[in-house]
């Protein structure tokens, strides 16, 4: 196969929603990134931060599209993201909760999830990954285990001295550094959810967008508010093409046409 049927083959894999929404917010990405630009801050100059801003709005739209799609290729998106998260981080000095919990569980993760996945494949479309749901004491489960994680890991941090966007204004500081925690837990839950392919990982991804966009709008970082705003639309998109995958796939196990 030749490369210009390679690409024919990449873009007829996308349906017409997913290529207008994927380009939709690139360009507003890139619109922004003029309207909006960012200075330098902890001496770093404010294009490159901008450039780093417009990675990381670009893998996770894509990363998004492959999810919903069940496709295990989005795990290596993923890890671009990742990377591209870290480094966001370490450059503006804050979200220490966040950085750490990529760098030590996201980033194990999608590689373990890549070969979970395709362990799973739906026998009938082979480009799919087999998904399903939680039970409902496993949701108890993880709830409780998230509020905790966010008190015990949000108070460690309070302790810790360190000079972030945030330094100059303690109050908001404590408030960020406990969105993080929560923000992490919840990061942690989705990210499990994933690896054992359940739907619900749609319902944690909307907690935390909104949790991320909150510290967005704290921190002025007015280009990433696109970023959220294509998860909102794209994480409903994903939850009602899982939620119909899972109940076709439960009536073929009902007739006796698949395994479960």
């Amino acid at each position: 196969m030749n490369f210009k049927q390679r690409v024919r083959n990449l873009w007829g894999f996308f349906t017409t929603y997913e290529k207008i929404w994927f380009f939709s917010i690139v360009i507003l990405s890139i619109i922004f990134a003029f309207i909006f630009p960012e200075e330098e801050t902890q001496g770093v100059n404010g294009k490159l931060i901008m450039a780093l801003y417009l990675v990381d709005i670009f893998s996770n739209v894509l990363c998004e599209l492959l999810i919903s799609k069940q496709s295990k290729w989005n795990f290596l998106v993923s890890l671009v993201v990742e990377v591209t998260e870290i480094l966001i981080s370490i450059v503006l000095s804050y979200r220490f909760a966040t950085l750490a919990t990529t760098l030590f569980f996201w980033i194990p993760i999608d590689i373990i999830s890549f070969f979970n996945w395709h362990r799973h494949k739906d026998m009938d479309q082979e480009e799919l990954t087999i998904v399903r749901k939680l039970t409902g004491w496993q949701e108890v489960l993880v709830v409780a285990a998230i509020a905790v994680w966010t008190v015990v890991v949000g108070y460690l941090l309070t302790l810790v001295e360190y000079n972030g966007i945030f330094s100059d204004n303690p109050t908001l500081e404590t408030i960020v550094v406990y969105l993080d925690a929560c923000c992490s837990a919840v990061g942690i839950a989705n990210g499990l959810f994933i690896l054992f392919r359940y739907r619900e990982q749609w319902i944690a991804w909307y907690i935390n967008t909104i949790l991320e966009t909150i510290m967005n709008i704290l921190a002025g970082q007015w280009i990433l508010l696109i970023l959220k705003a294509g998860y909102f639309t794209n994480t409903t998109y994903g939850y009602i093409k899982w939620t119909k995958y899972i109940k076709e796939r439960q009536k073929k196990i009902d007739k006796g046409l698949v395994k479960e």
